[in-house]
């Protein structure tokens, strides 16, 4: 099926994934500061949260590829740039999708940069975890063990430290 050129179906597009870009933002920005406090309650429904816009995200950028592949037609390949094949586009159509395009692309680039310093937190914490475990019990030789005494993985995933004896 061949879809076809539609301005208005574009610039509503764009916006919808500008919105949502910005609620995935603040959901994730939920999950960060629920993580970096250590508040666990309703953890599970924030990641739920940023799961589904991102769900929502995807399909509207299904859409925007299929708008995208519409406006390129049968342009030739060195044309194919966003910025190239809006230069067909009435002038202020073209003013519009570029404003649009640019903060869809700004919104993106935030995102992704609170992402990796929230990655880079999260490595550090698992860094310091093990090495904090690999100080306090050096005879362990890198090993978790469950309180039945089986091995686990040393992903860090999620460990409770059982100080009553």
């Amino acid at each position: 099926m061949k879809d076809i050129w539609n301005f208005d179906g574009c610039v509503s597009v764009l916006t919808g994934e500008i919105e949502l870009l910005k609620k995935i933002s603040a959901a994730q920005d939920k999950v960060r500061q629920a993580v970096m406090n250590r508040e666990w309650v309703d953890f599970d429904e924030k990641i739920a949260e940023v799961n589904r816009l991102g769900g929502e995200f995807a399909s509207l950028d299904i859409g925007r590829e299929r708008l995208f592949s519409a406006l390129a037609g049968t342009a030739k390949p060195e044309e194919k740039s966003f910025y190239v094949l809006i230069t067909r586009l009435p002038m202020e159509e073209s003013r519009e999708l570029s404003r649009l395009y640019r903060e869809l692309k700004t919104e993106t680039f935030k995102l992704r940069a609170l992402n990796e310093n929230f990655l880079a937190y999260l490595n550090e914490a698992r860094t310091m975890a093990a090495a904090y475990l690999e100080a306090i019990c050096p005879a362990r030789g890198g090993k978790l063990y469950t309180r039945k005494g089986s091995k686990v993985s040393q992903d860090l995933r999620s460990m409770v430290f059982n100080n009553h004896f």
